[in-house]
């Protein structure tokens, strides 16, 4: 694919916004440079963004992240990409948030601290015992969750309905570790192979992720009218949601006075758990020679574009010119030509293994 005009523009003029927040957020605006880790010196792409701060514990990544608000009234998304505090692993996550954005703005910092203090500053990552990452990654989840639902209750008239999926990547060591609650999703184009690394929590469907979650729902005392959860929302696992956790009863009541359900109706029903929850489901793989991206994004972009079609996509924008910031511009981009109306927020973690064209590899060495 070639580049098109305003493509072409920003790539020459080589500069980039590396961590992308909401529509009002202010820009890091970062100078590039080129790149070539010390582990692999036949990495991909010519152009590298130069970040001192922020990527130098993590040699030879290039990292692209952007959030565009697409024809939504309001911009609930937001994402973030950390490389300090975890001992040589990098920390990104895409936040997609619904009924306000008070969630979001929230866990955009703080679900990053407890990650680090559960992780023990990266020291459980380098160790690299799965299970105790993983219960660390549980524990720093729901602490986040716990604290966004009391601080919830403090705003407004303590009404605050917002709430947010999160989907965390820890990379470092050759190792992908990830850690999810919602429906982002996560995958990896090894070799120009797609693997799709996470399911959608949803309480609809037919794969077995959606029938763990309605089951789930059910035997918490909830029920599923329309794919939605007591008909009112369709993600069975996020931060926030204070209505389905501790503000369950006061739900009930609700729905009487806005005639969704009836008293007889509420006297029958007894929960046993929250029926939103925000316990991650943690995953590692392994990295290598063959892992050429890895590509996260809400669902805002996996609605209108198969994982298939987005890793060949960003395959051949960094064939063309290498550049993974104007590849993940592009990609969003795209999303929206096809149709998406919902907020789309993306991140790439260009690894440096996947094709380049020849004037991009001269360009690498010219460079040397």
């Amino acid at each position: 694919m070639a580049l098109s005009s305003p493509q072409l523009q920003r790539f020459l003029a080589t500069e980039f916004n590396f961590i992308s927040n909401t529509k009002n957020a202010n820009r890091n605006h970062l100078t590039t440079t080129t790149v070539i880790s010390a582990r692999s010196p036949c990495r991909c792409s010519a152009i590298a963004i130069d970040a001192p701060s922020s990527l130098t514990d993590v040699a030879g990544i290039r990292w692209g992240s952007t959030s565009v608000q697409g024809t939504r009234e309001e911009m609930e998304d937001d994402l973030i990409i950390r490389s300090d505090g975890l001992d040589g692993f990098s920390f990104a996550a895409v936040f997609d948030g619904h009924g306000g954005v008070s969630s979001i703005k929230f866990l955009r910092d703080e679900l990053y601290k407890e990650c680090v203090t559960a992780l023990q500053g990266g020291i459980l990552l380098k160790g690299g015992d799965f299970n105790a990452i993983k219960k660390a990654l549980t524990v720093a989840f729901e602490n986040a969750d716990k604290k966004l639902l009391n601080w919830l209750e403090t705003i407004g008239e303590g009404d605050d309905e917002s709430g947010s999926t999160a989907t965390v990547m820890l990379i470092g060591n050759e190792v992908l570790l990830i850690s999810h609650v919602g429906d982002s999703c996560v995958v990896l184009s090894r070799a120009g192979k797609v693997e799709v690394l996470t399911d959608s929590h949803r309480p609809y469907g037919s794969n077995k992720a959606s029938l763990q979650e309605i089951r789930r729902i059910r035997e918490a005392g909830g029920w599923i009218v329309n794919g939605r959860i007591c008909g009112d929302i369709a993600v069975s696992r996020a931060f926030g949601d204070i209505r389905f956790k501790t503000k369950k009863n006061e739900m009930l009541k609700k729905g009487v006075e806005e005639s969704r359900w009836s008293e007889k109706f509420i006297s029958r029903v007894v929960f046993n758990e929250d029926l939103v929850i925000a316990s991650p489901d943690t995953f590692k793989v392994a990295l290598g020679s063959d892992a050429e991206f890895v590509l996260l994004a809400s669902d805002g972009l996996w609605d209108y574009i198969k994982s298939s079609e987005a890793v060949a996509f960003v395959r051949n924008q960094l064939r063309e010119h290498g550049d993974v910031q104007v590849a993940c511009d592009a990609l969003a981009q795209a999303a929206l030509d096809q149709g998406s109306q919902d907020n789309v927020s993306i991140i790439i973690a260009d690894l440096g293994y996947a094709a380049v064209s020849t004037s991009m590899i001269a360009v690498i060495y010219a460079a040397y």
